[in-house]
């Protein structure tokens, strides 16, 4: 059966048939554990084997989208420490989505090595390149070959039960014998060939498609170029010509002879709807749109707090890796707190704490080599220094003869400068945020160290919150500091601690202090303003970002190591302008004649009230939740969220009723309206979660993006996992329209 097929553009591959046939490699997990596995691309071509010597489990599989990267070399710390750098050339590591350990690899030679990394490489593009739903497809084929227990490629009732369990459907034992007779043609008690086929077509027909395609398909029983463009102009509410219909028909339409015709089948029309075209987020800004010649403080940075850390603030592993990750997602800002190490050498990991160390040498190689893989432009080092002036010569050398030219050492002109430089100016620099030395005319003189009363931000912010409760000041330690690393740090970033800035606060009763706004966003105008999770958040937890974007805080760090929905309004805050990591501010935000406030919004620009009518229709193929024993095989009672952040007064949340029993194809068909005033401010944020009336409901899939990056009509939701990852097969199907308010 063709849904069994491989992935037809490998086929006759040398890459793929070396995957499939497979061999052996040596799994390395410690100095005393390195033992030969045999590895093979299974024949779905989606799914990697591996045997085990687990007493229970004598093979073990991983799906290919599961993967993150394929690594050559000794890029792994495993790697690093278990193994010599004589074997660099065999060695490799596979890394994977989430909190899944990465797995490290050394095959018997380079050639054997070469093989194993581009025939995975070229799998996991071609998945990655593969369609919505030929994604779907092969999750359905995949589900399929796990229920065909005894591998003969066909389904026995018994069988197609299970596979309905294993796509997240509970039907009754009556409706499945009912399906399994309409399709069992020839009558055998099996289904095969074109059996399986028609049973495929019947689990996956959408009938809310058929409803939409059948109101516009008004030219023999197809849509004709003119109307698609009546449903793209009506429905879509898209500013598009005939022509524009042309080029989706030409770009969706699986049958050639509709093709000819200038028609949309209704199988082009789904393919249409489940592709970039139809998605809910905006193609113009899935690439760069914005303006990026403007100076650095009118961004948003995406930016990390404790970037080394992969886990708590305590006890957890500090790691490379850890900056990796957050450079992968296009992080722009991320910090370093550099301490003494042994050996002379200065090390990065939470000071005063349990948590494990790492090399400062090896950050920045890191940084070196990952800064701009996703973006190319500017990265910021948020350096906090508690190194002693040897070790900050030693730190000064590695940023220099690691980094190179990248590295920004002196103002980008001839004087110094008045304003911030650009994005676009500094595309491929990396510039250093440090905090500024009390005696600045030290650096202009043949000193070489220069003494200076000091202590880290997050401590600095802690004393600052307990002020009103000591009356003496705090006895500040004298750290001396080393000239040598001075031309690095602060050429264009210097840090002033938020409580000098004291136009910026007003009293209030209880001693506390409330910003005001305005001020503070003319600060944010020219100045960049860096808020981070306090000290108190042990557990690595977030704080809500929105606050601080609505009065112009460029760098608001996050945790990124902690899956939260404060990151998912993150990734949504910088999901547009190609996913680069700066978001140009709006115009009220950067103009000197803007009295804007977030919190009492009198008239002006940016107050353009809307209403956001949005209908949760449907959501297709969902995975399963918890695999905790007394639920590992319950059904998905699915409901959905809606919410609303911006400012304080556009903020809400609406959800739909939950359907029993149903992951796969649940429809709702519930309709909700937001008011709002700041669109430019509000992000929406999609949740699905798996109704639990006895305890907190599960997550099921979120996505998050700007509201003005929204598109009207009728369009698919992606769905992502809680760190943010792609669920390759789930979506929902949701109209939407943002109009002006009466």
């Amino acid at each position: 059966v063709a849904l069994w097929g491989k992935q037809k553009s490998l086929e006759g591959d040398l890459d793929l048939q070396f995957l499939l046939v497979g061999g052996p490699l040596v799994k390395i997990c410690s100095n005393s554990w390195k033992k030969n596995r045999y590895y093979k691309l299974q024949e779905d071509c989606q799914t990697f084997w591996h045997e085990s010597k687990k007493k229970f489990k004598k093979t073990q599989t991983f799906s290919i989208l599961d993967i993150e990267s394929v690594r050559k070399g000794r890029q792994s710390e495993g790697l690093k420490k278990y193994t010599d750098a004589s074997v660099e050339d065999r060695c490799f590591s596979i890394f994977f989505k989430g909190r899944k350990k990465n797995l490290d690899l050394m095959a018997k030679s380079e050639e054997e090595l070469n093989k194993w990394v581009t025939g995975l490489e070229k799998i996991i593009n071609n998945m990655h390149n593969l369609s919505d739903q030929k994604k779907r497809e092969h999750w359905i084929i995949s589900c399929l070959r796990k229920a065909d227990k005894n591998g003969d490629n066909k389904m026995t009732l018994k069988e197609l039960k299970h596979f309905m369990r294993q796509i997240n459907v509970d039907v009754s034992d009556t409706y499945a014998a009912e399906i399994f007779k309409k399709c069992d043609i020839s009558h055998s008690g099996t289904l095969e060939g074109s059996e399986i086929t028609e049973f495929y077509h019947m689990l996956t027909y959408r009938e809310e498609i058929d409803v939409i395609y059948a109101k516009y398909a008004q030219t023999e029983a197809q849509m004709s170029a003119r109307d698609l463009l009546n449903f793209l102009l009506n429905e879509q509410r898209e500013q598009v010509t005939e022509e524009d219909a042309h080029r989706l028909i030409e770009k969706y339409e699986v049958d050639q002879t509709a093709k000819q015709k200038k028609h949309m089948t209704k199988d082009g029309f789904l393919m249409y709807l489940q592709q970039e075209d139809g998605c809910i987020l905006k193609p113009t800004h899935k690439f760069e749109y914005q303006d990026m010649d403007q100076p650095l403080s009118h961004y948003y940075i995406s930016s990390s707090h404790n970037t080394y850390l992969m886990e708590d603030q305590l006890k957890g592993p500090s790691s490379t890796e850890a900056y990796i990750k957050a450079l992968m997602k296009s992080c722009r800002c991320v910090e370093l707190d550099c301490w003494d190490g042994v050996n002379g050498e200065p090390v990065i990991y939470h000071g005063h704490t349990l948590t494990s160390k790492v090399l400062f040498k090896d950050v920045i190689k890191v940084i070196k080599e990952y800064a701009f893989k996703t973006s190319e432009y500017p990265v910021i080092l948020s350096l906090e220094n508690h190194c002693s002036v040897d070790q900050q010569k030693l730190m000064a050398h590695y940023l220099i003869s690691i980094l190179g030219d990248a590295l920004v050492k002196k103002p980008l002109g001839d004087t110094m400068p008045t304003n911030f430089p650009s994005p676009k100016a500094l595309k491929g620099k990396i510039l250093i945020k440090g905090k500024r030395l009390n005696k600045l005319d030290a650096v202009f003189t043949s000193n070489k160290v220069v003494e200076d009363e000091t202590v880290s931000e997050e401590d600095e912010a802690a004393e600052c919150k307990e002020n009103s409760e000591k009356p003496k000041p705090k006895v500040r330690q004298r750290v001396k500091h080393s000239t040598s690393l001075r031309p690095q740090v602060n050429v264009h970033c210097i840090y002033l601690h938020l409580l000098s800035l004291h136009y910026c606060f007003k009293k209030k009763k209880k001693n506390s202090c409330v910003l005001v706004a305005t001020a503070f966003i003319h600060h944010n105008m020219d100045k960049l303003s860096r808020i981070y999770p306090a000290g108190s958040r042990t557990d690595s937890s977030n704080y809500n970002p929105v606050p601080m974007w609505n009065v112009g805080c460029q760098i608001v760090a996050l945790n990124f190591q902690t899956p939260s929905k404060e990151m998912h309004l993150n990734q949504g805050r910088f999901r547009p302008n190609g996913f680069c990591g700066y978001i140009l501010k709006p115009e009220f935000q950067r103009s000197l004649s803007s009295q804007f406030d977030p919190n009492t919004l009198t008239k002006g620009p940016w107050l353009k009230k809307k209403i956001f009518h949005i209908m949760v229709i449907s959501a297709q193929q969902l995975p399963k939740v918890n695999r905790d024993k007394h639920k590992n095989k319950s059904i998905v009672d699915p409901l959905v969220r809606v919410e609303i952040h911006g400012v304080q007064a556009d903020n809400g949340s609406k959800e739909t009723n939950y359907i029993d029993n149903n992951g796969f194809n649940p429809t709702w068909n519930e309709g909700f309206q937001f008011p709002i005033s700041v669109p430019e401010l509000a992000l929406v944020r999609f949740v699905v979660e798996d109704h639990d009336t006895a305890s907190q409901n599960d997550f099921i899939g979120q996505y998050c993006l700007p509201l003005t990056s929204a598109q009207n009509g009728y369009r698919h939701v992606p769905l992502l996992t809680k760190r943010g990852d792609v669920i390759s097969s789930a979506s929902l199907f949701v109209h939407l329209m943002l109009i002006d308010a009466q």
